[in-house]
């Protein structure tokens, strides 16, 4: 894989995942308890030999920098690197990233113009929950002479005004693309064949339709010049669609488990369902492992508690408590008497010693963690966050959306946010 170059976009301001972007990057929120998303496509791109990485990154990009800088550092002979470059403005252009192209072509020099340029430069995602091996998708798109190359997914029809929708002939040939096409009719004409899925990559009883992962493989002439055209600016939007007719372009089908994390809902469900006896995709598979932090905290303690369908990271102190189909990230405390169900408390980053305790209760500020007698389900609780004792967030009213003091209700979900403080008593 020494031709081939890989580019993780990771700019965007994540919006539908506020405010759990509200001081970090999409690709720097936490998953599974002690990664981070950023964490899917690096390790993927570790185990598939890639040598030379480079991120993109925009807003709030503090944390990812820190993240990537602290974990992911190599020796000098080991012939791998992974390169931030954040958007600048230069002398000779002064705008931010307008798009996932241009976000590409604003650091075109920087990732492919060296003595060895390289033959491909592979595009990913930042914010998608998979494991892939990148070879056979670059072994694929050379065997086709392909120009680019598309990793797709199989979708149902209720599911294509997500994705950008491919039309693919049998031997993987596209022949249309429609960015999250919202005209049911329209949608109806993109069906694919059968034939280019493989086995059992269909859903029951449906037609096929593919849905872009947001994955490309580029030939690196082709992504040249399809950035020299400055009204390019996004791949999905404009690069694709323009490019059926004039270059190469075929789809990867991929069988395996994939999910955008897109919103809210998306990353709570995701989150939620490693905690199946078997889960679509295993964190515990030891022969291609998740990369992260190595984190230096003793393991967590639990003290007279009941715990079901759970995972636990290290460094927590979990006191007579109940958790059921929760996922507590590393530092966590949780008080005595309190229950968690179907919910994702992220930690902290650090611990409070006994002396920064009493001063924060002499400002009427709980400790961080979880306080004593609390309710908690059905909700999403941020590092830093300091709940009092008695705090109940179970939206029994099941409110769609909603913005209070210190915390937020999307899709259903309660979200309290990084550093937030809910006094004793409060109730959402």
């Amino acid at each position: 894989m020494t031709s081939v170059r890989a580019v993780i976009l990771g700019g965007g301001r994540g919006t539908r995942l506020f405010p759990l972007t509200r001081e970090r990057a999409k690709p720097s929120v936490p998953i599974a308890g002690r990664f981070r998303l950023i964490d899917i496509p690096l390790s993927n791109c570790i185990h598939s030999d890639l040598r030379e990485i480079f991120i993109l990154t925009q807003f709030n990009s503090a944390s990812l920098i820190h993240h990537v800088a602290e974990t992911y550092h190599f020796g000098l002979l080991s012939g791998r690197s992974v390169r931030i470059l954040a958007a600048a403005q230069t002398p000779g252009n002064m705008r931010w990233y307008q798009g996932t192209a241009d976000a590409v072509r604003q650091n075109l020099r920087h990732i492919v113009e060296s003595p060895d340029n390289p033959a491909h430069v592979l595009i990913l995602a930042g914010d998608q929950l998979y494991r892939m091996d990148y070879r056979d998708l670059v072994a694929r798109h050379c065997q086709r002479q392909a120009d680019i190359t598309v990793g797709v997914v199989s979708t149902t029809r209720d599911q294509t005004h997500r994705f950008g929708i491919l039309c693919a002939q049998a031997d993987g040939r596209v022949t249309r693309f429609v960015e999250k096409p919202a005209d049911p009719s329209q949608v109806e004409t993109l069906a694919s064949d059968l034939s280019c899925l493989p086995a059992g990559g269909a859903p029951p009883g449906e037609r096929a339709f593919l849905a872009s992962m947001g994955i490309y493989v580029f030939r690196t002439e082709v992504l040249v010049e399809a950035l020299a055209d400055a009204s390019n600016i996004d791949f999905g939007e404009h690069i694709l669609p323009r490019g059926i007719d004039r270059w190469r372009v075929f789809a990867y089908p991929f069988a395996g488990y994939w999910e955008d994390i897109g919103t809210i809902r998306t990353y709570y469900e995701a989150n939620l369902a490693l905690l199946e006896t078997v889960p679509r995709f295993d964190f515990y598979d030891e022969s291609a492992p998740i990369y992260t932090y190595a984190y230096h905290l003793p393991d967590t303690k639990v003290n007279e508690s009941y715990i079901r369908h759970s995972m636990l990271a290290e460094g927590s102190i979990i006191d007579r408590s109940e958790i059921v189909r929760s996922i507590v990230g590393p530092r966590s405390r949780i008080g005595a008497g309190s229950r968690i169900e179907a919910s994702i408390i992220m930690g902290a980053d650090f611990y409070e010693s006994a002396a920064q305790i009493e001063a924060n209760r002499q400002r009427g500020r709980p400790p961080i963690g979880v306080g004593r007698d609390c309710r908690i389900c059905g909700a999403i609780v941020d590092k830093g966050a300091r709940l009092g004792d008695g705090v109940v967030l179970a939206n029994r009213e099941g409110i769609a959306e909603a913005d209070g003091e210190d915390w937020y209700i999307r899709d259903r979900i309660i979200v309290v946010p990084r550093d937030a403080v809910l006094p004793s008593g409060t109730v959402v």
